[in-house]
């Protein structure tokens, strides 16, 4: 009996270590992986390619989002809109595109449809427009 009570007890000692590793492959499966040739950059050097002759802020956000607040001179294109990927496909492929959300999941998903349609030169804020924010750069409002 005793040996019983000790393999029970040792079984739910085990259980607070499965719920982290549960947890912590949850979190990390949230989070779409970067797509192949899109490059992951940071506030301050996504705020430098910004100012590249052919760069373009392309905002994935709502549009109430958008008109709350964004990058100076972003370009709007929702998504999760219907029309997103034909809107895409309507984009020069040759410039080269800073892609952001709010915090970085909207905009993995965003440069996955543009990879998938031939799109060069992707450049994703790693955790979005709140890290822009937070970092006290520029913001326009419309």
């Amino acid at each position: 009996m005793l040996a019983q009570h000790f393999k029970i007890m040792k079984a739910l000692s085990l259980i607070p270590l499965a719920l982290v590793l549960c947890l912590t492959s949850l979190s990390a499966a949230d989070k779409p992986p970067v797509p192949q040739g899109v490059k992951n950059v940071g506030v301050e050097e996504f705020d430098k390619l910004r100012a590249e002759k052919n760069a373009v802020v392309l905002d994935v956000r709502t549009e109430k989002e958008f008109k709350e607040g964004h990058i100076p001179g972003a370009v709007n294109l929702d998504v999760n809109a219907p029309d997103f990927a034909k809107k895409v496909a309507a984009l020069d492929k040759d410039k080269m595109y800073l892609v952001h959300c709010a915090g970085g999941r909207r905009s993995l998903k965003a440069c996955g449809v543009m990879k998938e349609t031939e799109f060069k030169k992707l450049v994703n804020l790693e955790e979005g427009f709140a890290s822009w924010t937070k970092a006290g750069k520029p913001v326009e409002k419309k």
